[in-house]
């Protein structure tokens, strides 16, 4: 695994073509290995900068924070 640090949020769309957002938080363990946990979010979204407002709001996401899949 990569020691690039994981952007916190995912934007993708999913088999029906909804817009999905998933947050992942990153933790490292005793080696310094990081360990990522991925949690998505139940809404479906129309676009992705729906999801990215929701992100905003609701987690306080920031610029550079996302990526899309």
């Amino acid at each position: 695994m990569s020691k690039t640090p994981v952007r916190p949020f995912l934007i993708a769309k999913d088999a029906e073509g909804a817009v999905r957002l998933t947050v992942r938080e990153t933790r490292y363990n005793s080696q310094n290995y990081p360990l990522v946990t991925s949690t998505m979010h139940e809404d479906r979204f129309k676009t992705a900068t729906a999801a990215r407002a929701f992100a905003k709001e609701h987690f306080g996401a920031e610029v550079g924070q996302f990526a899309n899949k």
